[in-house]
């Protein structure tokens, strides 16, 4: 398999937050959010609220927030593009609750794309009250390659049996479930390895050319790491491993949940060293790099992906979660 590279861009973004704060002050209650008001295509946006209760007039509100409950929403042109639920991050008391909510940007949107967000909210479960926030996306290019696939690759890229498309569903199937109380690290992730080489980059439009001379064109999800056979591949963040299996595309996998609707995968791997329903922390071992599935070689895919989608895996080594720790 040959890789021909097209075009080149700037690849590698550094995980830097642009954080924005709004605040409402009323009669009964309080908001305070932070989210950050930029981003590159392929990223996300996060919104981190709290709802606490106004001493407006030096007067303490007795409005509590058992009940309360919020929707984020990215407006892209005009039009509803995506919605996100958003879910509690600190232990709730009577007085406040935190909710944290992230909503994944398409790789395809441009610096030209307006668009901005709207959070639907309810102190009370009842009545429903709901504000906007700027937002603007900034300009970057992709790589563009043309992939030439060997026998072995050609066969596996083209393989439709009923074995892998199991495989497929069973992935899409963990991938869409957003369990709520599955909060596992608000602090930045950590990189899945030392090494520093990349040999293929987040969202890299390619096409395949199979040896019976058809193509088919596609996005890379993850970022790849040319290390050698045999080397360590550690969790990015506390998690749940919710897959750890080989299949026919990714070989050696490892999928782990670490908040509602976001996931770590790890692919290609020679062994693991975790099995599914296991917690692990940030930096634990889960097995070592190889060359399993559709991979010219040994080295790590790493994805991540939010809502179904997949994510720039660097821009959660910056403070998406607005931690406070960076």
């Amino acid at each position: 398999m040959k890789k021909k590279i097209l075009a080149s861009a700037l690849i590698f973004m550094s995980a830097f937050i642009f954080a924005r704060e709004a605040f409402f002050t009323g009669d009964d209650y309080c908001i305070s959010a932070e989210y950050n008001d930029k981003a590159f295509p392929g990223d996300a946006v996060f919104v981190k609220m709290t709802f606490s209760q106004s001493t407006k007039k030096g007067k303490s509100s007795k409005l509590e927030f058992s009940n309360a409950n919020a929707f984020l929403q990215f407006f892209a042109e005009g039009k509803l593009s995506r919605e996100s639920t958003f879910f509690t991050v600190s232990k709730s008391t009577k007085s406040s609750r935190t909710f944290l909510a992230g909503i994944p940007l398409s790789t395809w949107w441009t610096e030209d794309t307006k668009c901005f967000l709207k959070i639907i909210y309810s102190t009370d479960g009842a009545k429903k009250m709901e504000f906007e926030l700027p937002f603007t996306l900034e300009k970057k290019e992709f790589v563009s390659e043309v992939i030439d696939l060997d026998e072995s690759n050609s066969n596996i890229k083209a393989d439709s049996s009923l074995k892998r498309m199991e495989q497929i569903k069973k992935l899409n199937g963990i991938l869409e479930t957003a369990n709520p109380s599955a909060v596992y690290q608000t602090t930045p992730f950590f990189l899945p390895t030392n090494a520093t080489r990349r040999t293929s980059f987040f969202a890299d439009r390619r096409e395949y050319k199979y040896t019976n001379g058809k193509s088919t064109t596609g996005l890379h999800y993850g970022i790849d790491f040319g290390i050698p056979e045999g080397s360590e591949v550690s969790a990015c963040a506390e998690g749940k491993v919710v897959l750890a299996e080989t299949r026919v595309t990714t070989g050696w996998s490892v999928v782990i949940e670490h908040l509602p609707g976001l996931y770590s995968l790890y692919y290609h791997m020679s062994q693991l060293k975790v099995k599914e329903g296991d917690t692990v922390k940030a930096g634990q071992i889960i097995g070592f790099s190889g060359s399993t599935g559709l991979a010219t070689g040994p080295h790590l895919h790493w994805e991540m992906r939010l809502n179904m989608e997949a994510v720039n895996p660097d821009f959660f080594t910056g403070d998406f979660a607005f931690s406070g720790k960076n």
